[in-house]
């Protein structure tokens, strides 16, 4: 009896903790498009506003939470870009409660003034996707989104503007889902205010092919998705930004948009002589030189186009025109490490440059039906580009800054000659133009032939290209340790004009078809046939019998060459030099037959298989008085391989291997001694093997949506076989080199990566966020001894850490970040002790964003960079780099602000940066601005939305006047809740 009263009672507990779950559901929709609104906080307070629980609806609007007891709730739910929605709610006898539809209004004074909510998640995380919050990220007024990018956690801008987010390097900006300037990542970072952006997706996007065929030909790329803001998909929007300032620096921008219903149209112009610097100057956290490689100006015009009629058409249709003039002059400093024998140069160059290209891309995609889909994706380009360049350089056999202060200084270089310590010296004049223009077009045709998988692609591509590039060279080298019998140094001229016309055809044909074998299994095909044919005819001109000071009196100009020929007793055309000259013709022949199982569960994606790929290529060439006609052909076999299994919503593990083979291209193959340039010999190898490179990535993420943490790690190994390495001999009395490229084998690397992003309080008030990157390489190649023996194998293993450890304060009218970085770079060289480095780069300070009750704005940016562990002293440097700026917005709705901003105010940025490689160490200091102050305009014009919308911006009060939401009394929300962000406003903005 008593064993039944037990099992009753168990059962009765059972049913009754069943019953008192107590899940609060429902689903959020956009008033105005009947949208799902995904990623949206959704929280559960007590009546006295204290947190009990929170979630973020999914990609269906949907969301669920739970009340730990019976009682009385209020539910809050707020979203960039909406009114914050409250509700209260009363639960009892521990009984679900399913609110249904949530409808959530756009908030119009958010759209004309850009209010933030200091609360907004920074990162989130839905199976592959990151979603980054741009309410979360504080910017400065009138910044572009590249200062967005920049404090995206796990996401870094090199140099010269690569874009890389956890580990992967960008190819493609989106807006809306919808491409944007296709092949060009920089308009959209350049151009795009940050005021407009909502949510910033990345994710890796499937090729053309993959995303209608469900084949998977390793083309993906990794994307930024930018989401407008809530309310703007519909109306004209504009931003102008006019900015002059001190040094002579300009920086004015222009865009407009008209979206409408099925299309939209965005125009940008834009025209800077500031290296598109932007806030806060590249000065802080750790960026050694970064933009500042000269002076140089930009011009820009472009336009991008979508129409999208759902499941039926898009078309996307982008023309950009680009102009640059750049003055840059450098101060570079070598080290060579060719050989166990000191090996230095140093070279002071000045060159200008101009260059202009048009650019156009389209995409038309129709679906005539719902089992066909075309694609045709048509391309062209013309562009034109001009230098000029002067330059004198010397090599040294030690460290010439150990003797003098200048090396380059004639006084300088006769010092060391005589103390032998000067190999050669070298000035230099040229002239170069280029003339390019491309085109092409893809066309794509897959039919589904059943529901379950079957389907059918065939593809076309075709290319054309045809360059014309002309250069006029004017080189005087003098050898310090070459004497004739009378015991002068040895001297030799090379004065050159050079016409090289070059075409290349592209053509590739290819078909796939997909079998499904049983339910979640495929059988997949690829058939590829590519075609490429490349000519070139290059024509020298030779006046070096003419002597160093026969074209003395003449300065290099764009196009100048004329001044130059003029001065020749017979035309040009008689000074060719036959054996200089040089005819080849390339044609390559490519089959590809790819075979893949693909298995899909209903937690994993698993695709397998390898590809053949024979190859037969064709090389003519009429060079130094030889005709080569070589023909090779090869057969390589690359397996694949690609898992992806999902954990659960917001956690996922992939896998991807790959194996690629790469051919030694033709002019390496000749067995031909190219001695054009007697300080840089070329020898060809006619026993050249093919490369083939194993990659391997493993990627996890998860997401706990409770305490807003987002994790993210990678890691990358790659090794090549038959890997092409130069054998390198130098001259240590003439300075030159001989270089002879050849196979090795050892060289693999790995690379691994952790970002981690959380709030340290409920609200999301404070967080942290840290991305640590490490990455091991292990470099074989070939040294030489001495100028008397032959090439040593020779191994260089480095490592390299580097972190960023940043935590931040922020709530709607203040924001603090304190950041700290360091770099460590260790080399070691088997053979070259004197080469080995341990290194060190760090930086730490703060950003500050705040805002004051009328609205104004002051950002700010203070670091300290620093270098430790350099052997010359002059490197070990501390920069202290100050930028900021103060905006104040106006009118009604603030669409009119004026800023100012004042870079590199305490003026201890330098324009001295530094580069490592396997073969040698460069120091480079070039000419720039790095301090100066600029006055910005920016003026917005919105017209948002339809009649309703327009009515509710005419309506609302400004901001600041502490009205709570709809339905609720000033002050905030029913009980004395006050809703968050409901404090000091943020003016200015979109």
């Amino acid at each position: 009896m008593n064993k039944y009263c037990l099992l009753v009672l168990l059962f009765f507990v059972t049913v009754v903790a069943s019953a008192q779950e107590r899940k609060i559901s429902g689903t959020l929709t956009d008033r105005d498009t009947h949208e799902a609104v995904t990623q949206t906080t959704v929280q559960l307070l007590k009546s006295d506003s204290t947190f009990v629980g929170g979630s973020i609806s999914n990609e269906k609007g949907e969301f669920a939470l739970t009340a730990p007891a019976d009682g009385s709730y209020l539910l809050k739910v707020s979203s960039v870009g909406y009114l914050t929605y409250y509700k209260k709610l009363q639960i009892t006898d521990g009984k679900n409660l399913a609110l249904g539809n949530i409808v959530m209004n756009a908030d119009a004074i958010m759209l004309k003034g850009a209010t933030v909510t200091g609360q907004a998640v920074k990162v989130t995380v839905r199976e592959d996707t990151f979603v980054y919050n741009s309410a979360a990220f504080r910017t400065p007024e009138g910044s572009t989104i590249e200062e967005l990018v920049k404090r995206l956690p796990g996401a870094q801008i090199s140099d010269d503007g690569k874009i890389t987010i956890n580990g992967k390097e960008v190819k493609k900006i989106l807006i809306d889902g919808k491409e944007f300037m296709t092949g060009d990542t920089q308009t959209a970072l350049k151009n795009l205010p940050t005021s407009i952006v909502d949510k910033i997706k990345a994710y890796d996007q499937r090729s053309d092919l993959a995303r209608v065929s469900g084949i998977d030909d390793g083309d993906d790329q990794t994307v930024l998705d930018f989401g407008i803001k809530k309310g703007m998909n519909k109306g004209v929007f504009s931003n102008i930004d006019l900015a002059q300032g001190t040094q002579s620096r300009y920086a004015d921008r222009l865009m407009g948009a008209y979206f409408k219903d099925e299309y939209r149209v965005m125009l940008f112009a834009n025209a800077n002589n500031t290296n598109d610097m932007g806030f806060p100057g590249g000065g802080g956290r750790g960026n050694f030189g970064r933009n500042r490689d000269g002076l140089n100006a930009t011009k820009m015009l472009g336009t991008n186009f979508n129409y999208e009629k759902k499941d039926k058409l898009k078309i996307d249709w982008s023309v950009r025109w680009n102009h640059s003039d750049g003055d840059v002059q450098s101060r570079v400093a070598t080290e060579n490490f060719v050989s166990t024998a000191g090996s230095f140069s140093n070279s002071l160059n000045q060159s200008y440059s101009r260059s202009n290209k048009w650019n156009a891309r389209g995409r038309l995609e129709w679906q005539p039906d719902s089992l066909t889909n075309i694609m045709f994706r048509p391309t062209f380009s013309y562009s034109t580009s001009d230098g000029t360049s002067t330059s004198i350089s010397g090599t040294y056999n030690d460290n010439p800054y150990n003797y003098v202060a200048d090396p380059l200084l004639a006084s300088s270089i006769a010092q060391m000659a005589a103390d032998s310590l000067m190999v050669n010296s070298r000035s230099l004049n040229s002239i170069s133009y280029t003339q390019n223009q491309e085109a092409g077009g893809m066309l794509q045709l897959n039919r589904r032939l059943s529901a379950n998988g079957r389907n059918v692609t065939v593809r076309a591509d075709v290319d054309y290209a045809k360059t014309n590039a002309k250069s006029l060279s004017l080189s005087n080298v003098h050898l310090y340790q070459v004497k004739d019998a009378t015991g002068v140094d040895s001297t030799y001229q090379t004065n050159r004009y050079l016409q090289t016309p070059t075409t290349a055809w592209t053509y590739s044909l290819q078909a796939t078809y997909s079998e499904p074998l049983w339910r979640g299994t495929y059988l997949q095909f690829r058939y590829k046939y590519g075609y490429s044919r490349t000519t070139s005819d290059r024509a020298t001109f030779d006046f070096s019998n003419l002597g160093e000071g026969f074209f003395g009196s003449q300065s290099p100009l764009y196009r100048g060459w004329n001044s130059y020929l003029s001065m020749l007793a017979s035309p040009y055309e008689s000074y060719r030099d036959q054996r200089l000259s040089r005819s080849s013709v390339y044609t390559n022949y490519t089959h590809e037959l790819e075979m893949m199982l693909r298995f899909v569960g209903k937690k994993y994606k698993l695709n397998a298989g390898f590809m053949v790929q024979p190859q037969s290529s064709h090389f003519t060439q009429n060079y130094l008085g030889q005709f080569a006609d070589t023909t090779r052909s090869v057969f390589n076999v690359s397996p694949a391989l690609e898992l992806r299994y999902k954990f659960s919503d917001v956690s996922q593990l992939r896998i991807n291997y790959r194996g690629t083979s790469s051919q030694p291209s033709m002019s390496d193959l000749l067995d031909i001694v190219d001695d054009s340039d007697p300080l840089n010999v070329h020898r060809g190898n006619p026993g050249l093997k093919p490369s083939f490179t194993n990659s391997l990535r493993f990627f996890y993420n998860t997401y706990r949506e409770r305490r807003q943490q987002a994790f993210m790690t990678f890691l990358d190994y790659s090794n090549t076989r038959n890997a092409v390495s130069n054998r390198v001999t130098y001259d240590e009395i003439t300075g030159g080199r001989t270089t002879q490229p050849d196979n090795i084998n050892g060289n693999w690397n790995a690379n691994a990566g952790l970002m981690f992003n959380t709030a340290i309080d409920s609200a999301g008030v404070f967080n942290v966020n840290t991305f640590t990157n490490l990455g091991y390489n292990n470099y074989v190649g070939y040294i030489s001894l001495n100028s008397t023996s032959g090439s040593q194998r020779n191994v260089t293993r480095s490592l390299s850490l580097s972190e960023r450890l940043a935590t931040s304060y922020r709530n709607s009218w203040f924001e603090l970040e304190l950041d700290g970085s360091f770099t460590y770079a260790r080399s070691k060289n088997k053979l070259q002790l004197q080469n080995n480095l341990n290194t060190w780069q760090f930086a730490y300070g703060a950003t500050l964003n705040f805002t004051l009750p009328w609205g104004m704005q002051l950002s700010t940016d203070l670091h300290q960079n620093s270098r430790r562990g350099y052997a010359d002293r002059a490197l070990n440097t501390n920069e202290l780099v100050w930028n900021a700026q103060l905006s104040q917005s106006f009118l009604k709705g603030s669409p009119l602000s004026v800023s100012v901003q004042f870079f590199d105010i305490l003026r201890q940025q330098s324009n001295f940066s530094r580069a490592i490689n396997a073969y040698q160490r460069t120091d480079t200091e070039y000419n720039s601005i790095n301090s100066y102050a600029m006055l910005h305009v920016v003026y917005r014009l919105n017209l948002f939305g339809g009649k309703d919308a327009r009515q509710q911006m005419r309506n609302k009060r400004p901001q600041g006047d502490d009205e709570g939401p709809r339905g609720m009394p000033p002050g905030g929300a029913p009980g004395g809740v006050r809703p968050m962000g409901s404090g000091r406003p943020m003016g200015g903005g979109f």
